[in-house]
């Protein structure tokens, strides 16, 4: 009777911290855009402007994940402001746009950085 009531125990134990431990769905990577891009309008002109860069994730998660992004590089005029904003949009289980817009005078070369979009897995 002891032996069954430790075994049952343990089986509880287990089960319990098994399925309080979500999985969590990771991917991630680089993104990029310059003035060598067809449609790039950062660095021409005054007044608002912006670029979209397309990601399609290599597995797609099983529901629609957060999306985390950051600058590692900007190549900008320096004569005047320096001023960008760096957003996702249209977020699916199988990718999102990145959409990077500039306003006023000033003039962006080049930016880039990084991605990493994440969703807790249930299990069931």
């Amino acid at each position: 009777m002891k032996k069954l009531f430790i075994f049952t125990s343990i089986i509880i134990v287990l089960g319990l911290s098994i399925s309080t431990f979500a999985q969590v769905q990771i991917e991630s990577g680089t993104w990029g855009t310059s003035a060598s891009n067809q449609n790039y309008t950062l660095d021409k002109n005054e007044g608002s402007r912006n670029v979209t860069v397309e990601v399609t994730f290599d597995v797609p998660f099983d529901e629609k994940p957060d999306i985390v992004i950051g600058v590692t590089m900007l190549d900008a005029s320096s004569e005047k402001n320096i001023r960008y904003k760096v957003t996702s949009l249209s977020v699916s289980r199988d990718g999102f746009t990145i959409k990077v817009a500039t306003w006023a005078e000033t003039k962006i070369f080049g930016i880039s950085g990084y991605w990493m979009a994440h969703a807790k897995k249930t299990m069931e």
